[in-house]
């Protein structure tokens, strides 16, 4: 029995309904078996929503509807130079402390700083993104800058966020 695919309004605020109900990356697949359409449907139906200026993002997990619950959060951007297999360290001396890996920075110099949401903040999230980076076959955004780039960190106390750097600057990755 096939199911008739949403409407697009309908399916639009379901979206936003969902996002704002999880704390939870969603996956554009999970939306598209909900409303019986595809995927690339999800992501430009995201694409009007962000267009309305929806706070969606979307991370390598799935798409976040960015809540007002972060205006406590401490942020602080840091610089950090390693090649390709030391993501998985990076990244672990980062959520190991508590602190959240809001994005990924680099300086293109055609396009300026392009940033890319990663919003990693335990090591399973870490885990999954180097699965889908090497899944996919995609490159790490540093490899456009010799391993140079930036993240934001984020975390409930900046305390944390001092001492993951600390970690960081230990092993050599902090810049």
């Amino acid at each position: 029995m096939q199911h008739e695919k949403m409407p697009s309004a309908k399916r639009q605020q379901l979206i936003i309904q969902k996002l704002k109900q999880s704390d939870q990356p969603i996956s554009g697949s999970d939306f598209a078996k909900l409303t019986n359409v595809s995927r690339q449907v999800i992501v430009q139906d995201v694409s009007i929503l962000k267009a309305k200026n929806e706070p969606i993002i979307a991370t390598s997990q799935g798409y976040l509807y960015l809540n007002e619950q972060t205006n406590n959060q401490k942020q602080q951007v840091i610089a950090c130079k390693h090649d390709a297999s030391q993501t998985q360290e990076e990244l672990y001396l980062i959520v190991d402390h508590g602190v959240t890996i809001k994005d990924v920075i680099v300086e293109h110099p055609v396009y300026g700083d392009i940033t890319a949401s990663i919003r990693v903040s335990n090591r399973k999230e870490a885990d999954e993104f180097i699965k889908k980076i090497q899944s996919t076959d995609a490159s790490y955004l540093s490899a456009l800058t010799n391993g140079i780039h930036l993240h934001t960190l984020e975390s409930d106390s900046i305390v944390k966020i001092e001492a993951a750097c600390k970690d960081l600057k230990n092993s050599g990755i902090l810049i």
